[in-house]
């Protein structure tokens, strides 16, 4: 059930206010009651793009979702829900964007916003409740089946029945892929120098080492550092003036540039 696809409020632009702890002359609530407040309107939207909406209310009384100006493709499946109380004077100008997704996702996905954008923890889910409970049931002369029952509550944008049927089908895809798995292939390995970067290309002459052993080692053919990592410890002690005390001070240099021999 909480894999279910929704629709809610994600960021919100309020005229006149920098954060969320602000407050809003004339308006009865502070911000983050009426924050609190948008996200319990529950929306019905598939796009696979963030849409805006707007709430612009100068007269006094009551604001309620269905003051919230939706493009066509969103509807509110609670427009009655009162969001705020304005005093006589007052005015609420806010701009939103409302996206389709499934499950939660906490605001902290979307800090980083322009100055003034309140990012909201989103609850896409429309499921609200679901209990459930066996009950001992007979079919026919047998008395040893058992019933489940489900009980399944909805914000109003999908019917229990539908909510169900969907679940459904989400666990049996799932099912399915123990039952015909589908065959990844697997990728085949980069190149040598892509996985060790810009550093393979750099000389053995620029990775500290003493000049005797960086000689060597150009004497001997391994002119870089890609053409180092890939020779084998064995190979390079064999190199004419190179012992293993100049193996652990190559290891050293290649470490502290963030590669190692066999990469």
């Amino acid at each position: 059930m909480t894999s279910l696809p929704g629709a809610a409020v994600t960021t919100v632009r309020i005229a006149g206010i920098r954060h969320q702890f602000s407050s809003l002359k004339g308006m009865k609530e502070d911000v983050v009651e009426f924050l609190l407040n948008l996200k319990k309107v529950r929306f019905s939207y598939s796009g696979e793009k963030a849409v805006k909406a707007t709430l612009s209310v100068k007269s006094a009384g009551e604001v309620k979702a269905k003051d919230i100006k939706i493009p066509a493709s969103v509807t509110i499946a609670n427009p009655e829900l009162v969001l705020a109380t304005l005093n006589k004077g007052a005015k609420l100008e806010a701009e939103m964007e409302i996206e389709a997704g499934a499950g939660y996702s906490p605001a902290e996905d979307r800090i980083g916003g322009p100055i003034g954008t309140v990012p909201l923890d989103a609850s896409f889910s429309p499921i609200q409740r679901v209990n459930y409970k066996v009950e001992e049931t007979r079919v026919g002369r047998f008395t040893n089946f058992d019933k489940l029952i489900l009980e399944v509550w909805t914000d109003g944008t999908i019917t229990p029945k539908e909510a169900t049927v969907s679940a459904a089908k989400i666990l049996v895809s799932y099912f399915n892929q123990i039952v015909s798995p589908k065959k990844v292939e697997k990728k085949e390995a980069k190149e040598d120098v892509d996985i060790i970067g810009p550093v393979g290309k750099l000389s053995v002459e620029e990775i500290g080492l003493p000049t005797r052993v960086a000689n060597a080692l150009v004497k001997a053919g391994y002119e870089t550092v890609e053409e180092l990592v890939k020779a084998k410890k064995e190979d390079l002690v064999k190199v004419r003036n190179v012992g293993e005390k100049s193996i652990k001070i190559i290891t050293v240099a290649l470490v502290e540039k963030g590669v190692k021999f066999g990469e």
